[in-house]
């Protein structure tokens, strides 16, 4: 009898310390996320020019729509400009989809610098989130320990420090991604597609993202999925309708003003197209659509013939590189959601080797190849060098994709013993 008590006793008492452990693991981990977060805002907050950055824009259409106003009024628009002390003024009305003004309503409930310092801190946390929700997706527990190395491995990673300079906001569209990943494996279909169809508020990446998705749909005959984009989709437009009808001509002519002055300076094909033929029209439009048309080709033909191999994660791995080359218009800043599988290269690297050392040499390689091309684009004013980041990324995760495919081929093929 004493036996079994002291057995009872010493399971209760390993229970206690095991949770103990776990506890004050979590409390240390989230004071240094913490920690971590509250310093690179501050960093951002008295070194950046937030004035003459991207933010200033999400910041404005909030505080027009909440003033009355349209932002998609080109009148109103740029004397908002004027009242706010706004200096950088390259638009004439809000260059992005008007249902995303609706979006930055919270920023315009702010002044202008306490809005900059808060989307630096959200920004920062749903990084933070988005490794340590796709760490716990590895049952190895040697995986999900690196939470700490690599978010702070991410203040050297030139997306996300153009992120934050700039104030933009790519943390939505890995937001927006990360969901329907998480969904997907939840066999939550229709509420995935309904959450993946806010990505087309950034309408270039956006665009590329669902073609490539849409594919893979289409081949795991996958239609709550697709009923969930369509929803998701109608409903943004209603939503931009309601406060200016006409607003989808209106984005178009803005996008177009803004390609007009941006060709043969971002990190895809179509960059590289336009400064292969010199600038030459048809040349330069005729290359980097086929250039594109080839890539979503090539990446839509994987995706379709490997549909029942690759889980929701490792397909967005495959989409989100592919998806954002071969779009018509890409900054660096667009380039955040490449921490989705920058995660999964990661695991697989820790997982296949038993060991950090080459996960660390993929980090180290990246941040070092990303902060030269961020160099670069503030040397030259071009962010041609960008398309590294892409490279190195994909070629990762199709390496190892394809050599596990190999592997699993290859033990097939091993004769049962007799």
């Amino acid at each position: 009898m004493s036996h079994g008590l002291n057995g009872d006793i010493n399971v209760a008492l390993h229970f206690m310390k095991d949770s103990l452990k776990k506890t004050l693991g979590a409390i240390v981990t989230i004071i240094l996320l913490g920690g971590m977060i509250f310093i690179r805002a501050r960093i951002s907050y008295t070194s950046f020019d937030f004035q003459s950055s991207n933010f200033t824009f999400f910041w404005l259409s909030g505080r027009m729509l909440l003033e009355g106003e349209n932002p998609y009024n080109e009148a109103q628009y740029l004397a908002g400009h004027e009242t706010y002390g706004i200096k950088w003024q390259p638009n004439k009305i809000f260059p992005y989809p008007l249902p995303l003004a609706i979006f930055c309503i919270p920023f315009g409930l702010l002044s202008l610098p306490n809005a900059y310092i808060t989307w630096q801190v959200i920004t920062l946390s749903i990084v933070a989130l988005t490794i340590f929700l796709l760490l716990n997706q590895w049952k190895e527990t040697a995986a999900r320990r690196l939470l700490i190395p690599i978010f702070a491995s991410m203040f050297f990673f030139g997306p996300l420090y153009l992120t934050l300079h700039t104030g933009s906001l790519g943390a939505l569209t890995l937001l927006a991604i990360l969901g329907a990943i998480l969904l997907f494996e939840k066999d939550r279909s229709l509420l995935a597609g309904i959450v993946l169809s806010l990505t087309i508020l950034k309408p270039p990446q956006g665009l590329t993202i669902l073609i490539l998705a849409g594919i893979w749909f289409l081949a795991r005959r996958d239609w709550k999925v697709i009923y969930g984009v369509a929803i998701g989709g109608i409903a943004l437009l209603v939503l931009g309708m309601m406060q200016d009808s006409m607003w989808v001509i209106k984005f178009f002519g803005a996008t177009q003003a803004v390609m007009d002055r941006t060709q043969g300076v971002h990190s895809n094909v179509w960059a590289y197209s336009h400064l292969i033929c010199k600038g030459a029209s048809p040349c330069s439009t005729l290359l980097g659509g086929t250039l594109s048309l080839l890539l979503l080709a090539l990446g839509g033909l994987f995706l379709w013939k490997n549909h029942s191999k690759l889980k929701a994660w490792e397909a967005f791995n495959v989409i989100i590189p592919i998806a954002f080359i071969s779009t018509i218009y890409l900054w660096s800043y667009d380039q955040l959601p490449y921490i989705i599988p920058m995660v999964w290269v990661i695991g697989m690297l820790v997982t296949r080797t038993k060991s950090y050392i080459y996960a660390f040499l993929f980090l180290i390689v990246l941040d070092l190849y990303s902060l030269f091309a961020l160099a670069q684009h503030a040397l030259t004013s071009r962010d041609l060098w960008s398309l590294g980041n892409t490279l190195i990324v994909f070629v990762m995760v199709m390496g190892l994709l394809l050599s596990r495919q190999a592997n699993s081929t290859s033990a097939q093929d091993i004769p049962a013993p007799v």
